[in-house]
């Protein structure tokens, strides 16, 4: 691989690699403003091109208002997109210059300008995974009664379980009403009664013990005594009407099923001046939501009332033992399939039919199955998360290890092959994101070079300008005698295209030896296979083993992004500036225990805004000292 001139290490090894250290302060003044001055100022300023204000946000007194919008400065000086190409560009030592000094500022933030804030807190919904996964646990019931709801919504952090895009439209309590019922009658007994009146109790003693304990199982809390004394109502109205003692707590449980302390994770709102942790049986729901999408089992139930989880050797030895179950699984499943995106092949993609008859549908499930083994897998099994970018093996079963060309894999369970050649392996080189990043009858560098940046490195490029000729639908040779790769150059070469183009198409170069549906392939459109890529810092690559090397050197980058990402889900909502420096954190924290995956789980699941929430509103009397 070339050899990276020491100028811009910073650029090929990604934010925070180059710090000052013991080096000399740098001048801010003397030193950088000029710098932006000439080439950043111009148009980020008050005029804010692109709707970023890097001028008003520079002094520190505001730079961490914006600690986002720097790291994508940071991110695009590096890839020398920006300043783009029509203006004037700094000098490499300038670009360096700059690059350092951002480097340093955000891998060393000064924590008295940083406010600490766990960010908004949303009452949230339960959505309809979480739902069906509740029931199922609540009451041994596995229908899936939320499949009749109607869709959720996608938020912030691209995921579904995002509370402020969890709405409650007017025919959505009408099947909460309807599903009450089913999951009543179809609840296993052992689940639905705790206590019977020939236990020694009378009857309604055996009913309100009954009562109190699903309930405090399905609030994911102790219940509260007008909350057990309604419940004792509605089974006493259905005593009164003759109906036997077993129908009066079904009617109750009913009644349990459409309140909103179960259909909502409500936590308990404080008049406090500031953040404040949140009770440890609210700790429980969120990390069983978040680990398993469904309310807490009785050992971190009882943990938590016993305030255990405050210690952080229980804690971490509760999220030892729930990772190790397989209901951990859902993680893999709903998170890496909206992460991967690898979940839009059952639905949004798909492939020409006469081109590839073998994409079946038993081969699109195969392809989903591979994310969702391989994520899973590295929880289970403590991997590093860097095995996302430079895998030597893959999870298959024999259609998938068929379709990779891969020999002895026999049956349909998956299971871990090692690859010799490195071709295959990660992410990246997954059939799914193969497939879900081209077009029904050729591939698109563009898009998967697109797919890398926002879902591997968090760099997303910018939108497209709305008017671009469309390429050809086909990698066939032009009229003019061009391969697709020239035409996509020659779009390439146009002034509005090229700041989007010029390190995106060059990944996605890397993957030009995977087909349209992800299977190896040396010719396209009648011609050899060009999979060379450069990046606008002169590192040169040739397919997807030197890509992945490329990407390793960006490890850090991954880090963080993945970080976010999964922040993102754990708290249902996006992330906010208020979270960058947990962000940061928490991935400096894993690289330093070897990327460990489990390590990613426990700095998370330790963050201010996963144990800690502020209130809504600060309180009326403000004469006491916050």
């Amino acid at each position: 691989m070339k050899t990276i001139p020491i100028v811009l290490a910073t650029v090929i090894l990604g934010a925070g690699v180059l710090s000052q250290g013991n080096a000399a302060p740098v001048d801010f003044e003397k030193e950088i403003r000029p710098i932006l001055d000439t080439y950043c100022f111009s148009c980020h300023d008050d005029q804010a091109k692109g709707g970023i204000n890097l001028e008003a946000n520079v002094e520190d007194s505001a730079f961490w208002s914006e600690p986002k919008e720097w790291e994508k400065a940071m991110s695009q000086l590096r890839d020398r997109s920006m300043p783009p190409a029509k203006k004037d560009q700094p000098t490499d030592e300038e670009r360096a210059k700059v690059l350092a000094w951002l480097a340093d500022k955000l891998e060393n933030p000064d924590l008295s300008k940083v406010p600490r804030d766990p960010g908004r807190t949303v009452i949230h919904r339960l959505s309809r995974l979480e739902y069906n996964l509740t029931v199922r646990d609540l009451l041994g019931v596995d229908t899936k009664p939320a499949d009749n709801f109607p869709p959720d919504g996608g938020g912030g952090g691209g995921f579904d379980n995002n509370a402020s895009t969890l709405f409650v439209p007017p025919i959505l309590m009408e099947k909460y009403l309807a599903a009450a019922n089913d999951i009543v009658a179809a609840a296993k007994p052992d689940r639905l009664f705790h206590v019977f009146p020939h236990d020694g109790k009378d009857e309604p003693t055996a009913a309100k013990e009954n009562l109190e304990w699903l309930g405090m199982r399905a609030y994911r809390r102790p219940i509260q005594a007008d909350e057990l004394s309604g419940l004792l109502s509605l089974y006493q109205l259905a005593r009164d009407a003759g109906e036997s003692w077993d129908n009066g707590i079904r009617l109750a449980v009913r009644a349990i099923l459409v309140s909103p302390s179960f259909l909502f994770r409500i936590e308990d709102e404080r008049p406090e001046f500031d953040s404040y942790r949140i009770s440890d049986v609210e700790l429980a729901s969120r990390l069983s939501y978040f680990l398993w999408s469904s309310m807490p089992d009785e050992k971190l139930f009882n943990a938590a009332l016993a305030g255990k989880l405050a210690d952080p050797a229980i804690l971490a030895g509760e999220i030892r033992r729930m990772l190790a179950d397989p209901k951990s699984r859902i993680l893999a499943e709903n998170f890496a399939t909206q992460w991967l995106r690898t979940k839009e092949l059952k639905t949004g993609i798909t492939p020409a039919t006469d081109k590839f008859p073998q994409f079946t549908s038993a081969m699109r499930e195969a392809m989903i199955m591979e994310s969702v083994e391989f994520f899973h897998a590295l929880l289970r099994d403590d991997r590093p998360v860097t095995e996302c970018l430079e895998a030597d093996y893959v999870y298959v079963n024999e259609l998938l290890a068929k379709h990779y060309g891969l020999p002895g894999v026999e049956g349909d369970h998956f299971r871990k092959v090692w690859v010799e050649d490195n071709i295959r392996g990660g992410i990246a080189t997954m059939g799914a994101v193969l497939t879900l990043t081209s077009y029904p009858r050729r591939t698109s560098p563009v898009m998967r070079g697109k797919w890398i940046m926002e879902e591997i490195l968090g760099t997303p490029p910018p939108a497209a300008p709305p008017i671009i000729k469309a390429l050809p639908t086909t990698d066939k040779v032009s009229s003019a005698g061009l391969s697709f790769r020239q035409q996509l150059e020659q779009h390439r070469s146009k002034a509005e295209c090229a700041g989007c183009h010029v390190r995106m198409d060059q990944l996605g170069f890397g993957l030009e030896n995977f087909d349209p549906i992800g299977a190896w392939r040396t010719e396209a459109g009648g011609a050899p296979v060009d999979s060379r890529g450069q990046l606008p810092t002169g590192e040169a690559f040739t397919g997807p083993n030197d890509l992945k090397s490329v990407l390793m050197l960006q490890k850090d980058e991954f880090v963080r992004n993945l970080t976010e990402k999964l922040l993102a889900y754990a708290l249902g909502r996006g992330i906010e500036n208020a979270d960058w420096i947990t962000v940061r954190n928490i991935a400096k924290s894993v690289a330093a225990e070897n990327y460990s995956t489990q390590k990613l789980i426990f700095e998370i699941t330790n963050s201010l805004p996963f144990q800690y929430r502020k209130p809504l509103a600060t309180p009326k009397s403000a004469s006491a000292e916050p």
